[in-house]
């Protein structure tokens, strides 16, 4: 299954406009220049209009399908430098500081995004991971409903016989070092909602332990059933199951004798890890063991889309985040 190409064909029509806004890096120019080739979404630019066409141009882009923006204008820098201070005043933030966040880059994006001058926000290349989600959740903060921001990678197997196709979904891989129980049921709901905008099928979940239904016992297994029962209670309506080693989850005949009466039956598309160590290692271990596709990270759980990128990603990663985050900016409009 052709994750990315499938999300750019759905998202394309919808022209989702995602600023990109880490201009001193050449990768980011030649990802530009890439989507206004293949025209599934909208890139946004801050800078010089005519330095940054001239960039795209040279980077064999089309000029015409980039929006350049100028990031010093002084009724946008006034305009977003408000809504930051209006989000953060709470905590001390004077207008002043607000204006002078605005100079770097990771800010000018995200509240860009906040304001609703673009859909979406793609960084990373250059800042680390911890900034940006830092800068994301200080300028458009968690989705309604949950509190945990969090991460996702989809995983394309080369063995067809799990997920759908081949097709998994991790979380956590990259942000919640030891959820709680009730950041678990944060983490499994919005990959609930991520497997659903990006697959197109229902998930069926599996919290994941060295435990299954009782067969050890631990304060760490403890968690997991814990955060079971507390997801079950939040979202009766989906397949859910818990606690389960990565076995029982995935494998059919193993879980028919481990887990008989389990409602995936071995066939969960979305594990749900109890820390970030298990979660960062398996998906790490899928794709050099296993040669396993992936896409991510993902972000999830924020009230509007912001991805992140690995500092060292490649041109044809941050197309591919940006056809993510275009989807995440699709939620709700039309038939996905």
């Amino acid at each position: 299954m052709d994750v990315i190409g499938s999300m750019k064909e759905r998202v394309a029509p919808f022209q989702k406009r995602i600023i990109l806004p880490e201009m001193s890096d050449e990768r980011v120019i030649e990802a530009a220049a890439a989507v206004s080739r293949e025209g599934f979404a909208r890139v946004v630019l801050p800078g010089d209009r005519d330095a940054v066409q001239s960039a795209v141009r040279a980077a064999g882009g089309d000029p015409a399908c980039i929006e350049v923006v100028d990031a010093a204008q002084p009724a946008l820098l006034d305009g977003l430098a408000r809504v930051l201070h209006d989000r953060r005043r709470h905590k001390g933030l004077t207008l002043d500081q607000a204006r002078r966040a605005l100079g770097e880059p990771l800010y000018f994006g995200a509240l860009m995004v906040q304001a609703g001058r673009v859909d979406g926000m793609v960084a990373g290349s250059i800042a680390s991971s911890a900034r940006l989600i830092r800068t994301a959740i200080h300028c458009v903060g968690p989705a309604a409903g949950l509190k945990t921001v969090s991460s996702c990678f989809l995983r394309v197997l080369p063995d067809r016989s799990f997920g759908d196709e081949g097709v998994m979904l991790y979380a956590d891989c990259g942000c919640v070092p030891d959820p709680t129980a009730e950041q678990m049921v944060d983490i499994a709901v919005a990959a609930a909602t991520s497997y659903r905008q990006f697959v197109g099928l229902e998930p069926r979940i599996a919290l994941l332990s060295f435990s299954s239904r009782g067969s050890a016992r631990h304060p760490l297994v403890d968690k997991v059933v814990e955060a079971t029962h507390l997801l079950k209670r939040r979202e009766p309506s989906l397949a859910v199951d818990g606690e389960l080693q990565l076995d029982a989850a995935v494998v059919p005949d193993v879980a028919a004798r481990k887990v008989p009466d389990s409602p995936l039956k071995g066939r969960a598309n979305v594990l749900v890890f109890p820390d970030l160590n298990s979660g960062n290692i398996c998906y790490k271990m899928t794709e050099r063991f296993g040669g396993a596709l992936a896409v991510g990270p993902i972000l999830m759980g924020l009230a509007r889309p912001i991805n992140d990128l690995s500092r060292g990603c490649s041109s044809d990663e941050i197309v591919g985040a940006v056809a993510v985050t275009a989807m995440q900016a699709t939620a709700g409009q039309g038939d996905l």
